[in-house]
């Protein structure tokens, strides 16, 4: 799918964002024509995909007729005016309720804005709605929303990728052309390979964390998701760069995500394999297109070298631990007296009475199964066995890809080692659950820059498979550098798969 073409003139909601974007502005079609398409797409197919919390119908014809006053008067538009974009529901709305996918924030409407929903605001695109996640961001499946699990648009009966699989599928389902996620341990990543769309994490940093209900601090990062690269990119500019409302906010230039992805020549380039992100315990059809991707490379002219993390072995235990202990400190903020649920409040109760009932009765079981995990990992005695170590192994890791990157321009792998399993077939079994992120862990770990692309569909049962593209941090361009000519030479080949393969939602 050529990212700077209309695909299917009779239907705007096929259309990439960047040729939206160009048929706003010159006119052929109104930002309001564009949006009510969308809205009536999801008036059809989201009773069927649950991908959406919130839809503001209002709100989004509003800012829609806003962009298209603003060209009457002959101002200038920017790359994504107009565009429709579905935000993941982790990022204070002022106007909107912001959920997490629970029950605790249910019916809550911030006072403010995120920064990245302001950056959203003020590149004139034009917010759809809230999407589906799994509570507070913890999940691989989107199944623990406490507002039911999103199934995904290739097969319904099937995950769509978490924690956001409501973004993914809005895409995948063509309920918007652009959508946020955030990625504390592949929560973009995994979502996009799951659907056969475009995910990137930017490096830890690169957009602001400010008014993202935190999770896991020193792992949460925001970061965009399309249906190409070079959308992925012009939505990647839109919201990255320095903010000083948030501490661990890089101040430094954006890198050149857009030129790059426009550019997708990789000859000369030199590609590290990871050694450890593949093989036993992968899907036959996963590894099968990931072998296909990275010939592919070496015909486009990438040097392809094979490259040792032995450290990622620890990756997923690590990972576990901090982000555990990390949300024991930070939803300790949900206490059932500044704002959210408040239960058993009957006026005889103690204030610790009624945080206790309130979070007994608004957090679901996999939230209570982390706070319990990150509070024992942080109780005396315990913490430097556990917290204190898994922190050593994280440096590890963050030195296993420096001496990577000594060697090779990027990294390759699956982005999971399966493709989407039925809903309901892991819940029980959290352990099989939290191997799901067993490739996309690392790089938080480390702060990197990573993207997930699709590379074709799995032969055992036809779904989307994803390529995991790991770059440096502050190299971001070189995901787009990479992926764009992936999917170029991708779709000249077979199509894009959302195009051409995938099924038809009914209604």
């Amino acid at each position: 799918m050529n990212a700077n073409t209309k695909n299917d003139t009779s239907d705007v909601t096929r259309w990439t964002a960047a040729a939206t974007a160009e048929a706003i502005a010159s006119g052929e079609v109104s930002a309001a024509e564009v949006t009510q398409a969308h809205l009536d797409r999801i008036g059809a197919v989201d009773k069927l995909v649950n991908a959406y919390l919130h839809v503001d119908d209002v709100g989004a014809l509003e800012a829609a007729r806003a962009v298209d006053a603003a060209r009457a008067r002959g101002e200038r538009l920017g790359p994504l005016a107009g565009v429709p974009i579905a935000l993941k529901d982790v990022f204070t709305t002022s106007g909107m309720p912001t959920t997490c996918g629970s029950k605790i924030l249910e019916g809550w409407i911030p006072p403010y804005d995120s920064t990245v929903t302001q950056r959203l605001r003020a590149a004139g695109t034009v917010i759809l709605g809230k999407t589906n996640m799994d509570e507070f961001a913890m999940g691989s499946s989107t199944e623990n929303s406490a507002y039911g699990p999103t199934g995904n648009p290739w097969d319904l009966s099937r995950i769509p990728g978490g924690s956001g699989g409501g973004s993914a599928a809005a895409l995948a389902s063509f309920q918007a052309p652009l959508a946020i996620g955030t990625d504390t341990g592949g929560s973009i990543r995994l979502p996009a390979a799951l659907t056969g769309t475009v995910g990137v994490k930017p490096t830890y940093g690169g957009v602001s964390r400010y008014g993202l209900v935190a999770y896991s601090s020193s792992l949460d990062q925001g970061g965009p998701c399309a249906r190409t690269v070079l959308d992925t990119a012009l939505l990647h500019e839109a919201i990255a760069g320095y903010d000083p409302r948030d501490s661990t906010s890089i101040d430094a230039p954006v890198p050149s995500v857009v030129e790059q992805a426009r550019r997708g020549e990789i000859r000369g380039m030199r590609i590290g394999v990871v050694r450890e992100l593949g093989g036993d315990g992968y899907q036959a059809g996963v590894m099968s297109r990931f072998g296909e991707a990275v010939e592919l490379l070496r015909e486009l002219g990438a040097e392809v070298v094979e490259v040792s993390c032995r450290s990622f072995d620890l990756a997923l235990a690590a990972y576990y631990l901090i982000a555990s202990s990390e949300a024991s400190s930070n939803l300790a903020r949900f206490d059932a007296i500044r704002y959210g649920l408040r239960a058993g409040d009957d006026g005889t109760r103690s204030a610790e009475e009624v945080t206790a009932l309130t979070r007994a009765a608004g957090f679901g079981p996999e939230v209570k199964r982390r706070i319990m995990l990150g509070t024992y990992a942080l109780s005396s005695g315990y913490y430097d066995a556990y917290y204190g170590s898994a922190q050593k192994a994280r440096t590890l890791i963050s030195r296993d890809f420096d001496a990577a990157f000594a060697q090779v321009d990027v990294l390759v792998s699956p982005t999971t080692p399966t493709t989407a399993f039925p809903i309901g077939q892991r819940v029980d079994d959290p352990l099989a659950m939290y191997l799901a992120d067993l490739c996309t862990i690392p790089s938080n770990l480390a702060g990197n820059a990573v993207m997930s692309l699709p590379c074709g569909l799995a032969p055992e049962d036809g779904l989307p498979v994803g390529l995991q593209i790991i770059a440096p941090p502050m190299a971001d361009d070189r995901l787009y550098r990479v992926g764009g000519a992936v999917e170029t030479a991708l779709d000249e080949r077979w199509g894009h798969p959302l195009l051409t393969q995938a099924p038809e939602l009914a209604g």
